[in-house]
């Protein structure tokens, strides 16, 4: 007995990086599903059956760009030296050579519309648990006189700015500069600690 309907024709994983480039590119809300059959080689009806629609082969495009691309904070060094390294790193990624600019999780987001509230949920989910580790390193490393949620919270707020600033066209130096400004308020973050009695 032979299987129903024909076999796929196509890469499904080439399929699948051409899409994550597009929608890094475009967005989510920007992409249209001609552009996504257009540079993945394929048509309408095989996008649907091996991905399900626009939305969850975002979500997939999403997930293949994290293991690609996504930066965990560095294992050693001071608390500081991790926010700094973790930084610099992610910043260098954000303008290489041959891909978009920036990180596709946050430029997806600035144009995601409550018309598809189930996708600005998703990524911002997804920008919370990219702090997650973030958070768990500075905890093992910076000890109780550090305010890690408050660093947490500042330092991802300025990755998340690096990838605009990127996306606008920022040179690596300018980058370096927005890191090397971010890092000097580094002592506000941490309480000095008291001498007893």
């Amino acid at each position: 007995m032979s299987p129903r309907g024909r076999p796929r024709a196509f890469d499904r994983d080439a399929a699948l990086d051409r899409a994550m480039y597009v929608f890094w590119e475009r967005g989510y809300e920007g992409t249209s599903l001609t552009d996504l059959t257009t540079a993945m080689g394929i048509g309408s009806p095989s996008l649907y059956a091996a991905f399900g629609g626009k939305e969850a082969l975002f979500r997939e495009a999403v997930e293949r760009y994290r293991e690609r691309f996504g930066h965990e904070p560095p294992d050693g060094g001071t608390a500081r030296e991790v926010v700094e390294h973790w930084l610099r790193d992610t910043a260098r990624d954000y303008v290489g050579e041959g891909r978009p600019r920036g990180c596709m999780v946050v430029l997806a987001a600035l144009n995601c519309t409550e018309r598809n509230h189930g996708v600005r949920d998703f990524l911002a989910a997804t920008r919370r648990n990219n702090l997650v580790a973030l958070d768990a390193r500075l905890r093992a490393t910076a000890g109780d006189e550090a305010d890690v949620d408050a660093i947490v919270r500042f330092y991802g707020t300025v990755l998340h700015g690096l990838s605009i600033e990127a996306r606008d066209g920022a040179e690596p130096a300018d980058l370096e500069a927005v890191i090397d400004a971010a890092m000097s308020v580094w002592p506000r973050f941490v309480r000095k600690k008291t001498a007893p009695g």
